[in-house]
């Protein structure tokens, strides 16, 4: 992926992290996966945590329990230099995004709108190595 701006290592987390929304509001598993380490730990409390892009992709193909929807961003911060301080993937140059929104859209055949809370850690290398997701919902 070319470097979306002249940050010190020439990504922009918060950029990255928008274009992972839109992605998958457009239902474009192909491009969001870009977006994802190779080595992705994706957690979900309650749910085992998705492993690898191979598993994030078929999460997203087959086993993701929303759909038609769309993410409302209310506040994104970003922390430089603040990944893998509590365990995450230990790159002291990634970079931690945090994201508060709303989703509206469906699930399980019914209309849906809830708040949720994400984490993302950026690499080096400019994709999302780890990332978490809390949700006022039992499942998602």
């Amino acid at each position: 992926m070319p470097p979306l701006d002249d940050t010190p290592n020439g990504i922009d987390p918060e950029a990255l992290v928008r274009r992972y929304y839109d992605r998958v509001d457009a239902d474009d598993v192909e491009g969001l996966l870009e977006l994802f380490s190779k080595t992705i730990t994706y957690e979900r409390p309650g749910q085992d945590p998705i492993e690898g892009r191979e598993e994030l992709r078929a999460f997203y193909e087959r086993g993701r329990p929303l759909e038609d929807g769309e993410h409302r961003l209310e506040a994104v911060i970003v922390d430089l230099g603040g990944a893998g301080d509590d365990g995450g993937n230990g790159d002291s140059n990634g970079n931690r995004v945090a994201v508060r929104g709303r989703f509206s859209g469906v699930q399980d055949g019914e209309s849906v709108s809830f708040g949720f809370a994400d984490f993302h850690d950026v690499n080096a290398d400019g994709v999302i190595e780890n990332r978490w997701t809390y949700t006022d919902r039992d499942t998602v």
